[in-house]
């Protein structure tokens, strides 16, 4: 991406979430070759928003809606206010993807929310660390074939896409037999399918390994997390979705793998810290040191087991296979849908189980279009949040 000697310029979408904290966290301790342009975030974290300001000095900061906007004026006061570029919404977002002294955007915001500013960003040449996944899961086509017309890198934050992205460095695809994708399995591991029926939210989100948000921690609970990533595995790296398997890895040391077709495993290890990927695509294509970084102890590692998927527990992960295949609307809605459902989940209007049956039933009522462009994926979008909506507002015994 760049020689050392040059600076790269950051724009950052969602930089309050677990994502954009670990970038600046970074960026504040390699500012020699870091630079923090621009900043996202919304209308619950506009405290943190407001120190990162100062702390940084961007010249851009977007929030959802000019409510937000005059509440942060009143919060920096008239001069610091004065020095800033401040945005809202959709469009806001979009100004900060493309904005002229950013040479990379790291979309660290959650759901598909991060689609038309990352779209933005590649028509306007812009590299992009990838860390929303949805993003390539609902509209992978378009995204991936606007950036290789552009020559326009898109480097993974994902921990999963980050170790199959370093592990294929020097390859091609045509050297590959499978992709790996590890996951730790979640909290529900070890649990049987009935004590499963009655996991509660406060279950759910005690993930074993890793720190997240809630929405992808509960993805995680119901291995949806795995799904998507075949679907984003298999846009980003221009594979069939057979060629992608997921493999359950508790100790989460092993990131992902490549297997080629020599037999030989490449994979990536580190600590379960998502600073490691993030750090890479920031300094990507240079190794760079850092403090900021945990260092994995071989010695003290002991034992890594691995162990196949259990789709009996867990539903979703199969549906999101199924899809995978498809060049469709059907991974974007299965994307929007999981969004509705695991959010009246984590409002506690719906009981873990019916997760993965609101999302079958919402995907038995689509009718799919193929090969869409943007605009049919943002229809699809819409249609799959209104049926869930819908969905979760029924009675349980109708659906």
């Amino acid at each position: 991406m760049h020689p050392s000697s040059i600076k790269t310029r950051i724009s950052l979408l969602g930089s309050t979430g677990s994502i954009g904290l670990q970038t600046l966290d970074i960026a504040e301790n390699h500012k020699d070759h870091l630079q923090v342009v621009a900043l996202c975030a919304g209308s619950k974290s506009l405290e943190k928003l407001c120190a990162q300001i100062i702390q940084f000095k961007p010249q851009l900061v977007c929030v959802p809606n000019d409510q937000d906007r005059e509440k942060l004026i009143s919060m920096l006061g008239s001069n610091r206010y004065k020095e800033l570029e401040l945005v809202t919404a959709d469009a806001g977002l979009v100004a900060a993807a493309t904005l002229p002294s950013c040479n990379l955007v790291v979309t660290g915001v959650v759901g598909a929310v991060g689609i038309k500013p990352t779209y933005a960003a590649v028509l306007a040449g812009k590299n992009i660390a990838l860390a929303n996944k949805e993003t390539l899961v609902a509209a992978g086509s378009v995204i991936m074939s606007e950036a290789q017309k552009r020559g326009v890198k898109i480097i993974p934050v994902d921990s999963e896409h980050s170790a199959i992205f370093q592990s294929l460095q020097g390859y091609q695809n045509s050297d590959i037999d499978y992709l790996w994708l590890t996951g730790s399995g979640g909290p529900f591991r070890t649990w049987t399918l009935s004590e499963m029926e009655s996991a509660t939210k406060s279950d759910a989100l005690k993930h074993p390994n890793w720190s997240m948000g809630p929405k992808i921690t509960i993805d995680s609970a119901t291995m949806m997390n795995k799904g998507l990533e075949i679907i984003e595995a298999r846009w980003l790296f221009n594979l069939s979705a057979k060629k992608i398997k997921v493999l359950v890895h508790p100790q989460s040391i092993l990131h992902s793998a490549v297997e080629f077709k020599d037999g030989s495993i490449v994979g990536q290890m580190g600590v379960p810290d998502m600073r490691l990927p993030i750090h890479f695509a920031l300094f990507y294509p240079d190794r760079v040191a850092s403090n900021r970084v945990p260092r994995l102890d071989l010695v003290k590692l002991g034992s890594l087991t691995f162990e196949p998927p259990d789709y009996k527990k867990f539903p979703c992960l199969l549906m999101a296979q199924e899809v995978a295949e498809s060049d469709t609307t059907l991974p974007c809605v299965l994307n929007a849908a999981n969004e509705v459902i695991v959010d009246s989940f984590l409002k506690d209007l719906l009981p873990f189980k019916q997760i993965p049956k609101l999302l079958e039933a919402v995907l038995s009522l689509h009718e799919p279009a193929k090969n869409p462009d943007l605009d049919d994926i943002f229809e699809a979008d819409a249609w799959a949040r209104r049926e869930a909506f819908r969905l979760v507002q029924a009675p349980i015994s109708s659906i």
